[in-house]
Order: C-alpha cells, then sequence, then structure tokens
C-alpha cells in the first residue's frame, strides 16, 4: 500500500512540474472559457450624492479581500454607494484610495459576487491576448478582447490594449488568457485611435490602507503644476487623465499648456511627448509635431501609434517620402493597423505611385474590405 501511494505521490509530482513548465499559452483559455471564469467577479458601481442624485456610474471587480476595486473618478463627489449586478445592489463603504493613480477600494458585506484570481501585470507582453470585462451604462455585462499594444512606465507598467472600452466600463477588469485580473480599465483617448488604458493590478496593493485625500485639481477641470515626485513616483495616470479631460472638451490651448508641462516635468516618459505631438497636431503647428513625436519615438522607438502619426505631420508638410517611411515603421510593428494602411495608401498615392499604393491596398483589404474598397475607387478615381 505505502509503496502505491509513495508511487501516485511521484507521478502526481511529476504532473505538476510538467504542468508548471508549459507556456501559458498552452494553459490559454477562449474568450467564451475567459468570460464564464470572470463575470461573477464583475459588479456595477454606482455613486450617489447627498440628497440620492446619481453622481458616477461605473464597473468594478471583486477581490480576494471581498474588497471591490474601482476607478476612483467612478465614485468621486458621491457620499453614498452601491455595488452589485444589474438593477440590484448592495450598500458599500469607500474604504482607501489615491486619487492620483485612480483607484479606490469600495467594501461591501452584503456583496456575493465571485473574487476574481490576481496575476501580474509585469509579467505581460506585448502581443499578449487580454479580455475588458465591464457592464457600460450599468448594463449587462459585455466582454471585448484584443491585445497588449504598449506597456507605458513601470514596473508595473501602465497598460495600452487595442480592446475596446466604452462609457461606463471604468473600474472594469482587465484579464489575461488564463482569466487572471492583470489591470482595471480606466479610459480611452477619443481621437487616439485605440489607445485604451488598464492601471496596473499591482497599484491595489500600494492603495489599501491609504486614507481617501482629494487631489488638488478638479477632476476635468484645469490642471495645475505639479511638484516634482522623485524617482519611484508614478504620476502618469494622473497626467493621461487630465489630457483626457481637455481632448473631450476640445480645449486645445489647455491641452497644449498641459502637454509643455507633462514633458518639463516627466521629460522620459515617451506618452508626454506623444500627448505634445497630438495637439500641435490639432493646431495646425506640424513642424513642432513633429518635433515631438521625434522625441518620444527616440524614448520609445517601439510606438506603432506614434509613427502613425509622424506620418500624417510629415504628410500634413507635404514630405511625402518621409511620410511613407513613418507610415511603414508603425505597419512593421502592428501589421493590422488599419489607418496606418489607410494613410500609407494615400500618401504613396499622393506621390505618384499608384501601383505601391494598390499594393498597400490590397493588404489592407485582409484587415478592413469596406476600407479597402474606398481607397481602391478613390486611387483608381481619373
Amino acid at each position: 500500500m505505502r509503496s502505491r501511494l509513495a508511487v501516485s505521490c511521484r507521478l502526481l509530482f511529476l504532473l505538476l512540474v510538467l504542468i508548471a513548465a508549459l507556456p501559458p499559452s498552452a494553459l490559454a483559455l477562449t474568450a467564451s472559457q475567459v468570460y464564464e471564469q470572470v463575470k461573477d467577479s464583475v459588479v456595477v458601481v454606482k455613486a450617489y450624492d447627498q440628497t440620492g442624485k446619481p453622481v458616477g456610474l461605473g464597473s468594478g471587480v471583486r477581490l480576494p479581500s471581498g474588497d471591490v476595486i474601482t476607478n476612483y473618478h467612478v465614485v468621486k463627489g458621491g457620499g453614498r454607494y452601491t455595488v452589485g449586478r444589474g438593477k440590484q445592489g448592495v450598500p458599500a463603504t469607500l474604504k482607501a484610495g489615491d486619487p492620483d493613480k485612480d483607484l479606490c477600494l469600495l467594501t461591501a458585506p452584503g456583496l456575493t459576487a465571485k473574487p476574481a484570481r490576481l496575476g501580474k501585470a509585469a509579467r505581460l507582453k506585448v502581443g499578449e491576448p487580454v479580455y475588458a470585462v465591464g457592464a457600460p451604462q450599468g448594463l449587462e455585462l459585455s466582454l471585448s478582447e484584443g491585445i497588449i499594444s504598449q506597456l507605458r512606465g513601470g514596473p508595473p507598467p501602465i497598460i495600452q490594449t487595442t480592446v475596446a472600452f466604452s462609457p461606463g466600463s471604468s473600474g472594469g477588469g482587465l484579464f489575461n488568457a488564463m482569466g487572471e485580473l492583470v489591470g482595471i480599465t480606466t479610459f480611452y483617448l477619443k481621437d487616439g485611435q485605440s489607445l485604451n488604458f488598464a492601471l496596473p493590478v499591482e497599484w491595489i496593493g500600494e492603495i489599501a490602507g491609504k486614507k481617501i485625500r482629494e487631489r488638488p485639481f478638479e477632476w476635468a477641470g484645469p490642471p495645475v503644476p505639479i511638484e516634482p515626485k522623485g524617482p519611484g513616483a508614478r504620476p502618469q495616470a494622473a497626467w493621461l487623465d487630465r489630457g483626457k479631460a481637455f481632448e473631450n472638451a476640445r480645449d486645445w490651448p489647455g491641452l497644449l499648456a498641459h502637454s509643455r508641462r507633462w514633458t518639463q516635468a516627466e521629460p522620459g516618459d515617451p506618452s508626454a511627448w506623444f500627448s505634445l505631438g497630438v495637439v500641435y497636431g490639432k493646431l495646425s503647428r506640424h513642424r513642432e509635431a513633429i518635433e515631438a513625436y521625434r522625441e518620444g519615438l527616440r524614448l520609445n522607438p517601439d510606438d506603432a501609434f506614434a509613427w502613425n502619426n509622424l506620418g500624417d505631420a510629415y504628410a500634413n508638410m507635404g514630405r511625402l517620402h518621409e511620410a511613407i517611411t513613418a507610415y511603414w515603421g508603425s505597419l512593421r510593428l502592428k501589421p493590422d493597423y488599419v489607418n496606418a494602411w489607410c494613410n500609407l495608401a494615400l500618401a504613396l498615392a499622393l506621390s505618384g505611385n499608384r501601383s505601391a499604393a494598390l499594393g498597400a491596398v490590397k493588404e489592407l483589404r485582409r484587415y478592413d474590405p469596406q476600407k479597402a474598397e474606398n481607397l481602391f475607387n478613390l486611387i483608381m478615381k481619373p
């Protein structure tokens, strides 16, 4: 009996070793399997002022600790909170948080949601599949899938992904292919072409026990200068958030002032230079946009979006050959980038190279047949 038990234990040990040695891709779940595994961990978060008026709506994720993690901006201005599913919600209390990281913890003793399993954003790789689960506008849960497109800053990094977020999904979960929570979805840049961001799950441990303190600025209002925070500080989420507020309001002078302050405070952050390039483009200051994008690409040459936008700036100045080179730089990094294929085809056509333009259209057809057809008709038009 003992010998049989010893053999069984050895076999079990070997099996566990073999499983541990498998690459993550071998353990990957399908999108539907991820959804089934995590759907009971995602809840709707609602915030009300002292009069009972709704002031915030978003998503949240139940943690192994029993708390619910969500974005700070979802609950900002609230005095009473509920968490739950659909129209059903239980009272919650604001427990801890950090407005600069745009994260907070709620405790809800009556909540029966299933805790999510935690992963690590620091282990993510560009190109890895991820899945966002949230409750847009407080309705039924939805699943969106995409890949990691950039890992910014860190460790742990802020996660940039191609997963499509929508209003009301803020505070939802970003999960890896094993169904582990790796990030908290926070916002998208409307004019930024799939620039969707999630905050790393490791930040949850950093905010636990932090007393809520208000920011020295209004969430969507004009920014004030940020004091240098020294090595190890991670203000990028705050900078990105305020930039988004200016962009949504189409306040380009405000965004310009904000982006300049950002590059001065964090000159080594490529996102700061990207923001500056975007606003220079909006103001038709294309030469300065080129300088900003080139500085950002010096810091991070693997940003496909910056290469594409650099191409746009060159094209707007009539520097088509440089634009074509930049678009190819974007597509080498992200071969399925539809906008870059469109821009490349147009730049090639305008430069007089119709055959190369049609070759770009042919490649575009693999990713967006309708846009390819429209471009083909435009290029072939007498």
